[in-house]
């Protein structure tokens, strides 16, 4: 398994981060330390999770289960010190999570909440989930809309955050900081309030990231390698479509779009025509197409983790197969000419 920087932590992480949404729905329990234990058997060293999971589907009952599942792999094995673990505040607005949005007054709170669960002293990687000033992802937007915001306001908000976290920090609750769901100008306000005050800095970014859906490609990709900010890509396989199984409207039982229909917006008759198009690239190269798209993002010019979920240990097996796949120079052509045939296709 390849090892990345994780920002300028000095920590490296897998190519390859364990995915967790689906525990507590999905998986059981059990489940879900299988999955750990197949994993780091196999050098993945990075698992990323959130106070809200799992989200397949969201539910007042399941929220927070996730972390719990961790928490009790980590207290019957005690192999905490060989996982970066990573989680995230949700922020306001979403249901079964009631409280106001991330500031100086929900972020301690929710920490403190989150270690309970996870059964540890230590958060590696906090993240924020959504940015309180809104976020264009999960299709909510094309263009950028300013009503509603305010700059002095989210600069406001950034130094009374990144305040809270620097206490945080220094009592041992967390390591580092990272963000989910943002855009360069955000990224880049973040980054100069931390280095001003000396506070924690953004070293990560949690976005969409897929053959499928590829905004990060022009700003947010230069900001990364010019700060050194790593993507943790979420939904490489564009939620399972990119693995086939949907093809044709294929709806296999139990998979996420028998949960959720069209897969977040994702299923569209555009997007059925791009995965037609990468499918056929693997086929005639021999390659499995998730493998295939798990490896395409570590082709990627900037550092690049693709967090993947899976349901059951097989697809655990296919995913981890990613990690000793080079493609080819006429495949990445291939996908390369698929992309410009299929441009953003949900």
């Amino acid at each position: 398994m390849r090892m990345i920087p994780l920002g300028r932590t000095g920590l490296e992480v897998s190519e390859l981060c364990l995915g967790t949404m689906t525990w507590g729905s999905q998986n059981t329990e059990a489940e879900g330390h299988a999955q750990i234990d197949m994993s780091l058997d196999h050098g993945i060293n990075f698992i990323d999770t959130a106070e809200m999971y799992p989200t397949t589907p969201l539910a007042a009952e399941t929220v927070g289960r996730t972390e719990e599942i961790i928490g009790t792999w980590l207290a019957r094995t005690g192999r905490r010190d060989e996982v970066v673990l990573a989680t995230k505040h949700t922020g306001a607005g979403f249901r079964f999570i009631e409280r106001g949005p991330i500031s100086s007054e929900t972020i301690v709170p929710t920490v403190e909440a989150s270690l309970r669960r996870l059964q540890c002293e230590t958060i590696d990687l906090y993240q924020f989930h959504w940015p309180n000033r809104g976020s264009y992802h999960f299709r909510r937007a094309w263009n950028y809309d300013p009503s509603g915001q305010q700059k002095a306001e989210t600069l406001a908000h950034m130094e009374d955050a990144l305040e809270v976290l620097e206490r945080l920090r220094d009592a041992g609750k967390i390591r580092h900081f990272g963000l989910s769901n943002d855009t360069a100008w955000g990224t880049a306000q973040w980054l100069r309030v931390a280095e001003e005050r000396g506070w924690p800095r953004v070293e990560s970014m949690q976005n969409e990231y897929s053959l499928l859906c590829r905004l990060y490609d022009t700003d947010m990709a230069e900001l990364s390698v010019n700060e050194d900010v790593t993507l943790l890509a979420y939904s490489p396989l564009a939620a399972g479509l990119l693995t086939g199984k949907y093809r044709g409207g294929a709806v296999p039982p139990g998979s996420r779009a028998s949960i959720n229909g069209d897969l977040g917006g994702r299923i569209t008759p555009r997007a059925h025509a791009a995965v037609d198009a990468y499918l056929d690239i693997a086929s005639r190269h021999g390659l499995d197409p998730s493998q295939m798209a798990l490896a395409w993002c570590q082709t990627r010019p900037f550092g690049c983790s693709a967090i993947f979920g899976a349901t059951s240990i097989e697809q655990l097996e296919t995913a981890l197969g990613a990690a000793d796949m080079a493609l080819s120079d006429e495949v990445l052509a291939e996908i390369d000419a698929a992309h410009r045939a299929h441009p953003m296709p949900f």
